[in-house]
């Protein structure tokens, strides 16, 4: 592909070879395109020898590699990489141990590369890929399932932070320095129906027990609202604030069962993980704000406009308020 400063393409090329063939000097053509006389000659002698296929760019890589790792060597490396299924620097002692080769992280890796195999999902075992398939569920009815999680992200201080000064200012450098009060973090709470996606979130303090459980009663009035009075699950990982007994007690006292993930497995969780990620671009990241009150003010119209305006891709487009019991509220 040409760069930006490139005065022709190939086609450019071929039509000024055309003007060569056709009786015309090369400087004199050279000259009316604005380029070196070299530079058409080297063009022109390709298209003698290539014809079209000649003209096109070619790679800056030279011909030839002769400090590259032998093809032998690169063999074992790679037949090691489908035996042990480890990263360069596990490969590091393994081919010491099985071939006596002493090769350097850096050199296996640029090895895995080359064929293709850096990454584990590159490798194929038994026709299959390494990566557990996505188990994909929806569950049939709003409030059969809600998944619950908490997110803590960084308070901002008055006057705005770093994304309103800037790395390395005088603002910046006065809120690093030892003994000056850190902004410290502030807690989101989520609660999102597995069926409908409708959202809620509440910017709180802490992420304790009776938090958690406090969230819950207002999140739960909230789905109540739109029409989902049921709660028949609530899937939470294994923070302590879930495993506390307040917030099982305040479950259990309206028939809620309590369901936590897989320890290490938060893609169990994965649709209000998914929602954090869209609340976090599109709320807390989307712009720079003046102070933390300023974020806060701006997060109850993002959960409205999640829920009654955003088109979301797994609802074919629709919000998530079109699959409520309810759905004519006032934005």
């Amino acid at each position: 592909m040409s760069h930006a400063n490139a005065p022709l393409t190939p086609e450019g090329r071929r039509r000024l070879c055309e003007r060569v063939d056709a009786g015309r000097r090369i400087c004199h053509v050279a000259a009316e395109a604005g380029i070196a006389r070299q530079t058409l000659g080297k063009w022109y002698a390709r298209w003698l020898e290539f014809g079209e296929a000649g003209l096109v760019d070619r790679s800056s890589a030279p011909g030839r590699h002769p400090n590259q790792t032998p093809t032998e060597v690169e063999d074992l490396v790679e037949a090691a990489r489908r035996k042990y299924k480890v990263g360069p620097v596990q490969l590091v002692v393994r081919l010491r141990e099985d071939h006596r080769l002493d090769l350097p992280a850096s050199t296996i890796s640029a090895i895995l590369t080359r064929r293709g195999i850096s990454r584990l999902r590159d490798l194929d075992v038994a026709g299959q890929d390494l990566r557990e398939p996505a188990r994909r569920y929806e569950w049939a009815e709003p409030g059969d399932m809600v998944h619950i999680d908490v997110k803590k992200i960084g308070r901002i201080p008055d006057g705005g932070g770093w994304a309103v000064h800037g790395r390395g200012t005088d603002q910046h450098r006065a809120s690093q320095r030892v003994g000056c009060k850190r902004p410290g973090y502030v807690y989101l709470h989520s609660a999102v129906d597995d069926h409908s996606r409708l959202a809620y979130t509440e910017e709180l303090t802490d992420e304790k027990g009776a938090t958690a459980a406090g969230f819950w009663q207002r999140a739960a009035e909230f789905f109540a609202d739109h029409g989902i009075t049921t709660i028949t699950r609530v899937l939470t990982d294994n923070g302590s604030c879930y495993r506390s007994r307040v917030f099982n007690d305040t479950l259990a006292a309206v028939g809620t069962r309590h369901k936590y993930t897989r320890p290490y497995r938060p893609q169990t969780n994965g649709k209000v993980e998914r929602y954090q990620q869209t609340l976090s671009r599109e709320w807390a990241r989307s712009q720079a704000w003046e102070s933390n009150e300023h974020r806060s003010s701006v997060l109850p119209a993002f959960v409205t406009r999640y829920n009654y305006t955003r088109p979301h891709t797994a609802l074919g487009g629709l919000p998530p308020v079109s699959r409520c019991p309810v759905t004519n509220l006032a934005v």
